[in-house]
């Protein structure tokens, strides 16, 4: 980083089927546990950049970056990101493009969603926007019925069965139960995973992510300190289309951020303690990990049938909930959480932790790297 950017504090509000919620009030909340936490006024706060994907086609409401320039007494300039699931990270990124360019010195970051007062169908076409409109949406193709492709090749190319693969929802449903912000409290045996509903062959409704209303907020900062700083923050991209691409069981975007942030952070895998990783689907989480350098191609189960790694302690997408807009800003908060020892579940002596999100089929991937400056 050219400056350094201090996380001051976070928060998310609940994650799940927030039916006393509207989208307004769930920024409304975020941002006001985030100055809470991070011991600023919120005059302090010189730009917001605000994380949503559908405000306008599920809610009717767009122009969110006036909306949350306005909860604040001195109305500071912001603006809103999209990019699809990945929204939150590209967001964290656009901010610390405005503190590394002095255009400001404390953001605010925001991302929300309110998903569950839409039907599924028209969910799951708004969702397909962050596909190839032309290509993908026309062949009648949804994203679990693109992952079901991935997965299938990835099972084919590397021998994965599909018991096996029940056991990355198994894992991350097992964190979230002490998670009090998480969607789904309960742990979900592999057998039972395996054997619930049939959404895309080989994908299953519990290697699925769900649909989540939810809000999270960071505050970040070069002009005041913190014990956790964000060491490195990447963007990259790839062909929207898995039909352009030269493979479908591995993400170069992945590969592309993570090799950028290792080198920017200064920091190498094995320092790593920590993941918030965008497990939408159970087989893109194995892709990600190997994708990041943790285990060799086909080999991701490995870090499953023996954990030796925090991966999604917070119980990542699958269990913590996804509402699209706030998922990549919540996974720095909870960075920041297990960096100042504030996490329900505590990775023990965690000093360097990493953020992945992405967007599409990986088509966008934001990576951070945070660490304590202790």
């Amino acid at each position: 980083m050219q400056e350094t950017i201090s996380v001051l504090g976070g928060s998310q509000t609940k994650f799940g089927e927030l039916w006393g919620y509207d989208l307004k009030e769930l920024i409304d909340e975020a941002v006001a546990d985030a100055i809470r936490s991070a011991g600023i006024m919120p005059t302090d706060i010189d730009a917001i950049v605000v994380a949503n994907m559908m405000g306008s086609d599920v809610n009717g409401q767009g122009h969110l970056g006036a909306y949350a320039s306005s909860i604040l007494p001195h109305h500071p300039p912001a603006l809103r990101v999209e990019a699809a699931c990945a929204s939150g990270g590209v967001a964290i990124h656009t901010a610390c493009a405005l503190l590394e360019s002095n255009r400001a010195g404390t953001v605010l970051v925001v991302g929300a969603e309110k998903l569950t007062d839409a039907s599924n169908e028209d969910i799951t076409k708004a969702i397909m926007s962050a596909g190839d409109n032309e290509r993908d949406s026309a062949s009648g193709l949804t994203f679990p019925g693109i992952f079901g492709l991935v997965a299938n090749r990835y099972m084919y190319e590397h021998g994965l069965t599909r018991d096996q693969l029940s056991l990355v929802s198994a894992l991350h449903h097992k964190n979230a139960v002490t998670n009090p912000y998480a969607q789904f409290h309960k742990e979900i045996a592999p057998e039972v995973i395996s054997t619930s509903a049939l959404v895309a062959d080989p994908l299953r409704l519990l290697d699925c992510s769900p649909i989540s209303d939810g809000a999270a907020a960071v505050i970040l900062s070069t002009t005041k300190s913190s014990p956790v700083q964000l060491l490195a923050s990447h963007v990259a991209n790839d062909h929207i289309s898995l039909a352009d691409r030269t493979s479908v069981t591995s993400f170069m975007t992945t590969r592309n951020a993570m090799e950028r942030a290792l080198e920017e952070a200064n920091v190498k895998r094995e320092d790593i303690d920590v993941i918030e990783l965008h497990d939408c689907f159970s087989i893109a989480a194995l892709i990600h990990m190997e994708d990041m350098g943790f285990a060799e191609a086909g080999r991701g189960i490995e870090l499953y049938q023996e954990p030796r790694l925090a991966v999604n302690p917070s119980g990542g997408l699958k269990a913590c909930g996804h509402p699209i807009g706030a998922t990549g800003v919540k996974q720095i908060v909870d960075c920041w959480k297990q960096l100042t020892k504030k996490a329900p579940n505590q990775t023990k002596d965690a000093t360097v932790a990493l953020a992945h999100n992405i967007g599409g089929v990986a088509a966008t991937c934001a990576l951070h790297i945070l660490a304590t400056n202790a």
